[in-house]
């Protein structure tokens, strides 16, 4: 059982309480407030429980300017961060935050993952990024802008979505998906899992690597 937290400054005392009473996960969105820098705090006051994103914006972004955020998060919290990424709708990226829109939506999101996971294993190798898809390049990481490796290295990725593509990207190449807030048990049963497992089984994976 995870719980939404409020605002930064209310942070600190009711990520003690959450952790105190036994909730599993603490989750920020990104609505009001900037996702990232609440679980800055709740890291430095907890000890146990999980901390994600539930969603920030991954089109708000670049792939290496989210991998420092989610790399710094995941070594300050000893291993329990989860980055949850959505990819809003046309109009907010290019309205509210003035960003570009690609219609290809799922394609692209899969290569965002894949590039942001080629500068994780940068960090955690030998520094050297080469990636080269239809949507991202990624090819220079010097070692002024490389934070090394951690202890930790392996972060979750969790995707939101509410058609067949983003299910199946999910099951593809991430650890979870959540769910949209408006949604059926009978769209979970027969769109939501169908397509998740069948993006799974593209990649070999098992339904039950997506939680």
């Amino acid at each position: 059982i995870g719980i939404l937290v409020p605002n930064l400054l209310d942070i600190p005392a009711v990520a003690r309480s959450a952790e105190a009473i036994g909730f599993d996960a603490i989750w920020t969105s990104e609505t009001q407030h900037e996702p990232f820098l609440p679980l800055a705090l709740a890291a430095e006051h907890t000890q146990r429980i999980e901390l994600g994103t539930s969603i920030a914006v991954a089109y708000a972004r670049s792939p290496t300017n989210l991998a420092h955020i989610a790399w710094d998060l995941q070594n300050a919290s000893r291993g329990r961060f989860i980055l949850g990424l959505g990819t809003q709708v046309k109009a907010h990226i290019e309205r509210r935050f003035g960003m570009t829109w690609d219609e290809r939506v799922a394609p692209r999101f899969r290569e965002f993952i894949l590039a942001m996971r080629a500068v994780w294993d940068a960090w955690q190798g030998d520094g050297r990024v080469n990636y080269r898809g239809e949507f991202y390049k990624i090819t220079l990481m010097t070692p002024f802008f490389n934070p090394g490796p951690i202890e930790h290295p392996h972060i979750p990725v969790y995707i939101a979505g509410v058609n067949e593509h983003l299910c199946r990207v999910a099951g593809e190449v991430c650890e979870g998906f959540h769910v949209h807030p408006f949604h059926t048990p009978k769209y979970i049963r027969e769109i939501v899992l169908p397509n998740i497992e069948a993006g799974a089984k593209k990649a070999k994976r098992s339904r039950a690597d997506v939680q």
